[in-house]
């Protein structure tokens, strides 16, 4: 690769990034809906599994982040490097997993709970808000980063005063001692109703799916590291002020031979690991441990919600939360709830359609013979008009159990892309960067581990309970 010159790193410590990213993305069903309707079956014990899966996500997320900062190109083009037709397995997946509009329409079903307007009306007019704004904005990344900066305040927020409210001091003890209560493992989850869900609780612990590589196009969109040196994407009303040119056709290396870079690049590595532990991993932590506390006063105030569950009554989970806090707090405390629920379904597909138009485009660009003479925003204007009139005909005439189907389908498949792509991570960063800046054991036996528990379990699920419905 070309050797440029590796920017000087800002300070470690820092609020807005691409971190709101993955937060968006990350801080969705499995935080607000999956984990806390596990504590209301298992109990707060079950939260260990919890701890394990979002620390792992923040050790994939670093990773991640070696490659994109090193090059200024996303870890799709790395694969790509390694083996073509790994790149096109990412390609497939993405359409496979992603076109369907889950955290939408499961957002989009709390809120005809709570105002009575039909899903699908809801669902789909904000598909088709969501496209405009992305196609409107002078330069995605800086609206996107600002809009998704506000909506996960109000949601940290907003979720600690509830829980403070219809939650207790002794609640709030059980979640914090429940992460740390490895190795509880109750015999009803080793059942084909549960252990896929479990595993698909896992896998949705923090950003699941292929949220992690999207990660490294935000990364180089915000200028981290080499990033610096590509330029930034602009909406599809903005294209004729693009220079189609200016897109390079490849990333950038710095020298590491050079010890003034790597002193840089050991500042832009103390960045990144504050954004995956303090402001990742720290607000991945606080917002669940306030729907968990909440999710424990749910099944005080109302035994019926784990006796619905167990029965296997999915879609009356949320409901059933609802009028829990309803009768542990105020009457209008349910409808906050269902609010905050509507609130992260329009965070993740914000960040989920965009970041997949993104991914899609970034591939096509750089691997398809002409596509450079479209023009990335081209490329993305096209994938994101398409995903979102896909996802219209979904809410409008797809499965007809409504948002509890749309996200098993999502889980079974995003485990199965986590898996693949911790393999890719490995093989990427081991294999293409200068081995000066490569990853040393421990997060290379971590990112092994995580490879065989998602796919392990995934089979496991399949071959032993013969069940791939992980929602």
């Amino acid at each position: 690769m070309p050797i440029r010159k590796l920017p000087e790193a800002p300070p470690s410590v820092h609020i807005l990034g691409p971190t709101v990213f993955l937060l968006a993305l990350g801080v969705g069903m499995g935080e607000s809906f999956m984990w806390p309707r596990l504590v209301v079956v298992f109990g707060p014990e079950i939260r260990w599994l919890f701890l394990i899966g979002v620390t792992l996500q923040a050790v994939v997320m670093l990773e991640m982040s070696r490659y994109a900062m090193a090059t200024g190109e996303s870890i799709f083009t790395g694969a790509a490097r390694v083996f073509k037709p790994l790149m096109w397995f990412f390609f497939l997946t993405a359409i496979g997993v992603y076109i369907w509009p889950g955290h939408m329409s499961a957002g989009a079903g709390a809120f005809e709970e709570l105002t009575g307007v039909p899903w699908q009306v809801t669902g789909t007019i904000a598909l088709v808000a969501v496209a405009v704004v992305f196609t409107l904005a002078r330069v995605i990344y800086d609206l996107l980063e600002k809009v998704l900066g506000v909506l996960i305040g109000c949601l940290v927020i907003g979720t600690a005063v509830i829980a403070s409210m219809v939650g207790s001091l002794d609640a709030l003890g059980d979640t914090i001692l429940g992460m740390f209560h490895f190795g509880y493992f109750p015999d009803e989850i080793q059942t084909a109703a549960w252990f896929p869900v479990v595993v698909g609780s896992i896998a949705f612990a923090g950003p699941s799916g292929m949220q992690q590589m999207w990660y490294t196009l935000h990364l180089r969109e915000s200028g981290a590291a080499m990033g610096a040196h590509i330029p930034k994407l602009t909406g599809l009303a903005h294209t004729k002020d693009v220079d189609i040119a200016a897109m390079p056709e490849r990333g950038f290396m710095f020298d590491t031979e050079d010890p003034a870079e790597m002193e840089k690049w050991k500042g832009w590595r103390k960045w990144v690991t504050f954004d995956a532990f303090a402001l990742f991993w720290g607000v991945t932590m606080l917002v669940t441990i306030s729907f968990t506390v909440m999710a424990m006063a749910a099944a005080e105030e109302s035994a019926a919600v784990r006796e619905r569950l167990l029965a296997g009554d999915r879609d009356a989970a949320l409901p059933a939360m609802a009028d829990a806090f309803s009768s542990a707090g105020w009457a209008g405390l349910g409808s906050v709830f269902l609010g905050f629920i509507s609130l992260i379904g329009l965070n993740a597909t914000l960040g989920l359609f965009d970041s997949f138009s993104r991914g899609q485009a970034d591939m096509v660009f750089n691997n398809v013979k002409g596509a450079k003479k479209i023009g990335m925003a081209r490329l993305y204007g096209a994938f994101l008009w398409g995903v979102v009139i896909f996802g219209i005909i979904i809410v409008n005439w797809g499965p007809a159990d409504g948002p509890t189907a749309v996200l098993d389908i999502l889980a079974f498949l995003s485990t199965f892309a986590m898996g693949a792509y911790c393999v890719t991570l490995l093989l990427v960063n081991n294999r293409i960067l200068p081995k000066k800046i490569r990853p040393g054991i421990v997060p290379n036996v971590v990112i092994g581990l995580g490879a065989l528990f998602y796919l392990g379990m995934l089979f496991y699920s399949m071959i032993k309970f013969g069940v791939t419905d992980m929602g």
